[in-house]
C-alpha cells in the first residue's frame, strides 16, 4: 500500500479553493464539482479524486487512487489505503487507519470516541483492513485507551446503521446487518452472521461460522458453529447453511454434529464435554468448540429445550373449527373465529 501526503498548504492543489485554516475549501457553491488531483507516490503519479466541499487535513496521507465525496472530512492523522470509495458525509476521525479497496458510504462515521462516561483525552485508535463495505450511517468507535485498537478485519460487511463499539475485535468475512448493536471489548470471530436488530453485551465474544437471529440479545458466549434463535435467544442447532456455504464437507459437518452432542445433549458438565471434544476431535475443526469456549469468562449460551418451541409467555395459536369443516379454508377460518 502505497500513501501520498497531502502537503500544506494544500490550497496549491486545487484549482478555484482558497486555504482555511489548514484545510482545503471551496471558494464558490459553483465550483462544487469533483476535480481529479495528481500527488506524488512512488509509482509516478497518484490520481485521486477529492470533492471540492470535503473537508482534507493537511496531515492526513491518502493512498492511489482514492475517491472522497462530497462534504466528506477526513481529520489530521488518518490514514486511507489505495483504491478506497468514500460516498458523501462520511467522516473519519483522527486515529483511524483504513486499508484498501474499502467502500464507505453515506454519513458513515469511523473513528468516533468511545461512549464511556470516564473517556480519556488520548484514546487508542481504530484499524479497518481491506475490502469491507460499511454501509450508511455505521459507527465504529475508536479504542478506550492509548495503545488500545479498536479492529476490523478483511472482508467486512457492515449494514445499515450497525454500531461497533470501543476496544471490539471484528475478525474477517464477518456480516452484521441492519442496526446491529456491538457493545465494547466484543470480540465476532471470523464467518460469523449477526442478523438485524441484534444487541451484543460488552465482553461476550461470537465465535466463527455462526449465526445470531434477528433482535436477539447476547449476554454469554455465542459458540463457533451454531444458531442462535432470535426470539428465544438461545441455541437451536447447527449453523448448517453457513457452514455448507463456507466449504464444510459433510465428514467435517457430521463431527461437528456428535461434538454438538457431546456440549448440549450430553449428561456431562460442560467442562468434561468440552474436554471430551478435546481428545476426540484433535486437529479437526469440532474441535474448535473446546477452544472457543473452555477460556469463557462470561460462559455460553444454552441450546433450547427440545420441548421449548416458543418463549414461555406466549401461547400457541389455537383455531376453533367448526364441526365439518376443513381448517386449511381461508373462509372458513374466519367462519370460526
Amino acid at each position: 500500500m502505497t500513501f501520498c501526503a497531502i502537503q500544506s498548504p494544500p490550497v496549491r492543489r486545487y484549482t478555484g479553493e482558497v486555504k482555511i485554516d489548514g484545510y482545503a475549501g471551496m471558494d464558490s457553491l459553483a465550483t462544487a464539482v469533483a476535480r481529479a488531483i495528481q500527488l506524488p507516490s512512488a509509482k509516478g503519479f497518484a490520481v485521486t479524486e477529492i470533492h471540492p466541499t470535503a473537508v482534507v487535513s493537511p496531515l492526513a496521507r491518502l493512498g492511489a487512487d482514492v475517491q472522497i465525496g462530497p462534504f466528506c472530512v477526513i481529520e489530521a492523522g488518518v490514514e486511507i489505503g489505495d483504491r478506497c470509495r468514500l460516498e458523501s458525509f462520511v467522516t473519519i476521525k483522527t486515529g483511524s487507519k483504513i486499508g484498501c479497496d474499502n467502500k464507505i458510504c453515506d454519513h458513515a462515521v469511523i473513528g468516533g470516541g468511545a461512549q464511556h462516561i470516564r473517556a480519556p483525552e488520548n484514546p487508542g485508535t481504530i484499524v479497518v483492513g481491506d475490502r469491507n463495505q460499511i454501509r450508511e450511517f455505521v459507527t465504529i468507535h475508536r479504542a478506550l485507551h492509548a495503545g488500545e485498537q479498536t479492529i476490523v478485519g478483511n472482508d467486512c460487511l457492515l449494514m445499515v446503521q450497525a454500531h461497533i463499539g470501543h476496544d471490539s475485535i471484528i475478525g474477517n468475512n464477518v456480516i452484521i446487518t441492519n442496526n446491529a448493536l456491538v457493545a465494547g471489548h466484543v470480540v465476532i470471530e471470523d464467518r460469523a452472521y449477526v442478523s438485524g436488530a441484534v444487541a451484543i453485551h460488552q465482553f461476550c465474544r461470537v465465535g466463527r461460522n455462526a449465526m445470531v437471529g434477528g433482535q436477539a440479545h447476547v449476554v454469554q458466549d455465542v459458540p463457533p458453529f451454531v444458531t442462535v434463535d432470535g426470539c428465544s435467544s438461545l441455541v437451536v442447532g447447527l449453523n448448517l447453511v453457513g457452514l455448507k456455504r463456507n466449504g464444510f464437507d459433510s465428514e467435517s459437518i457430521r463431527e461437528l454434529k456428535n461434538a454438538y452432542r457431546i456440549l448440549y445433549r450430553s449428561n456431562l458438565t460442560n467442562g468434561e464435554a468440552l474436554e471430551k471434544i478435546r481428545m476426540d476431535f484433535a486437529g479437526k475443526p469440532a474441535e474448535h468448540f473446546h477452544t472457543f469456549l473452555a477460556p469463557s469468562k462470561r460462559g455460553f449460551i444454552q441450546a433450547r429445550s427440545r420441548g421449548r418451541q416458543r418463549p414461555l409467555h406466549e401461547e400457541p395459536v389455537k383455531l376453533r373449527v367448526l364441526p365439518g369443516e376443513h381448517p386449511e379454508s381461508s373462509e372458513n377460518v374466519r367462519q370460526a373465529g
